[in-house]
């Protein structure tokens, strides 16, 4: 469940869902750069994914999420893009600062707070 990881690697999980999806791979160079970490961090924090179930990773190869670690990375990217539609919708926020306070209140908000605004921005397009 997204709620009991670190803000650090629910991002790890978004970022490798994002270059999973855009490129089909993701590789620890790719995460190193778009998280402004060390190729060392990365390595660091990948083991301790894979030690949770929540990636594979080879030495040097890349690097794919797990069932579980694309169900996790999915429910943070949900409530990343709920939390950003809301700023920017319904709050008249723009884009790049709705970006920045998204991807900080992801990791705050609970499942039931981040269901409920997805149930609201739902409604608002029936």
């Amino acid at each position: 469940m997204p709620d009991s990881l670190s803000a650090s690697k629910q991002d790890y999980l978004e970022t490798i869902l994002d270059f999973s999806q855009e490129t089909g791979v993701a590789r620890s160079v790719d995460i190193a750069r778009t998280l402004g970490v060390s190729r060392a961090s990365v390595n660091k924090s990948l083991g301790a994914l894979r030690d949770s179930g929540l990636v594979e990773h080879e030495h040097y190869g890349n690097i794919r999420l797990t069932t579980v670690g694309l169900k996790m990375a999915r429910a943070v990217r949900a409530r990343h893009n709920a939390l950003k539609m809301f700023l920017t919708e319904i709050l008249g926020v723009d884009e790049e600062t709705a970006e920045h306070d998204a991807c900080r209140m992801e990791h705050a908000i609970s499942r039931t707070t981040a269901q409920k605004l997805e149930e609201y921005l739902a409604s608002l397009k029936k």
